[in-house]
């Protein structure tokens, strides 16, 4: 089969998929933002994936493994999956939409309103196991257990049919768009989250295969960036370390499948978004625009935050928004990373002077803008000096320089440890 003939049958899979598709959910929306484009001087398209009804894109890789797995006399069988988040989701929704048995896998430390979600959409069809402390953990008994029972196993990204299901994505938006006046695919940009890759596989595809591609940006974790690593070193590459911040992208290895098709990319093409901006970039959303947005579905229009005003100008911009699973109990560490970044809120130890008067002479130093946010004793020593954590927010990250310039002009002792990763992770 030549690759031209290929591309034509990947296109007509996901035009089959997309009509099938809609027995489930109608179209998630394309909606052009004003803020975004009056901030970037570009026509800025938001791909609203936390709509669906699982609020994340992955129930279209799940509903397309299911249909064909359904067709190839699949009824009866038990399907697995392992998941902590948006992939449990949508195969307990697709479970419960097919009326399938489905045993999903979780880590034992899997936030309970990720688990009761679960369980919600997939009703008395799902099956819920919590095993290990960590994904791998879990992930092995899933394999374990679908070799056992003869189960099916429900890959999350690593999969033909998956990718097939995330490119009905690119589908919906090549026939929005059309509906805009002005708005191009030829000359657009198109910004995609990576995790796994599969939805940045079918995406680019897709809108390749059937001539709609203009350029393509993604956005990938600062932490996890399995899809850089892999294009700089021309083959798959498992990082070390993972950091899960952004648990809906923390993959520390891209999918074969979906690297098979995103190996012709210039690993310039992949943007590193530090966990800490995109933290800004979900509260703005929420603050400005009223989206709730978890950390991976912010991913692709935090990207925006790379490009010069000339590379945006006047372009079509889209940018698919993964999903809107968000806990809030997470919502005062998102601040508070926010704030870190913006230079709005800085940790200080200080050696404090163990004498009366001594926090009345520090409290003077601070100017109106100034709030102390947490102030905590170490180490004391009753009679010379005891080590104090000091948490200081202000209005303008100007206002620091001022700050430390009289610390420094009072003689205090102290050492900023707001980006010391180390001390900072311990007793912050």
């Amino acid at each position: 089969m030549s690759a031209a003939s290929g591309d034509s049958e990947f296109v007509d899979a996901v035009a089959e998929a997309a009509g099938a598709l809609r027995s489930l959910f109608a179209e998630t929306p394309l909606q052009e933002n004003d803020y975004l484009s009056k901030k970037t001087g570009a026509r800025v398209f938001l791909k609203r994936e936390d709509l669906t009804p699982v609020r994340s894109y992955k129930i279209r890789g799940a509903f397309n493994f299911f249909r064909k797995a359904m067709a190839q006399g699949g009824t009866g069988r038990t399907f697995v999956c392992a998941s902590a988040g948006n992939h449990a989701q949508g195969f307990a929704y697709v479970c419960r939409h097919f009326g399938c048995r489905g045993v999903v896998f979780m880590p034992v430390t899997t936030p309970q309103q990720k688990i009761d979600k679960t369980r919600i959409f997939g009703g008395d069809f799902v099956e819920i196991r919590l095993i290990g402390d960590f994904f791998d953990d879990c992930y092995r008994a899933a394999l374990a257990f679908a070799e056992e029972s003869g189960g099916a196993m429900v890959p999350p990204f690593d999969h033909s049919d998956i990718i097939e299901g995330q490119a009905t994505v690119a589908r919906e938006i090549a026939e929005q768009i059309q509906a805009f006046d002005g708005a191009r695919m030829d000359d657009s940009l198109v910004i995609l989250p990576v995790g796994g890759g599969g939805l940045a596989s079918g995406v680019t595809r897709y809108l390749t295969a059937s001539g709609e591609a203009g350029s393509f940006a993604f956005a990938e974790p600062e932490g996890a960036a399995s899809l850089q690593q892999a294009l700089v070193q021309d083959r798959q590459v498992r990082l070390d370390r993972v950091d899960n911040f952004v648990d809906g992208a923390a993959v520390a290895e891209i999918g074969a499948a979906p690297f098979s098709h995103l190996k012709t990319f210039d690993a310039d093409a992949v943007h590193l978004v530090p966990e800490n901006r995109l933290c800004a970039t979900m509260i703005e959303m929420l603050n400005i625009e009223g989206v709730v947005l978890e950390p991976a579905g912010a991913l692709a229009i935090d990207t925006l935050k790379d490009f010069a005003p000339k590379e945006l100008e006047g372009r079509t911009v889209i940018a698919v928004v993964s999903g809107g699973n968000f806990d809030f109990e997470r919502l005062p560490d998102v601040k508070e990373r926010a704030l870190r970044f913006e230079g709005l809120k800085k940790y200080f130890i200080f050696r404090f002077p163990q004498r009366p008067g001594a926090l009345r002479d520090f409290l003077d130093l601070l100017g109106p803008e100034d709030d102390i946010t947490r102030f905590e004793y170490l180490k004391k020593s009753a009679r010379n000096f005891g080590s104090v954590l000091i948490g200081i927010e202000t209005r303008n990250r100007a206002n620091f320089d001022v700050l430390t310039g009289r610390f420094d002009a009072a003689g205090w002792a102290y050492q900023d440890i707001t980006d010391n990763d180390t001390i900072a992770g311990l007793i912050i």
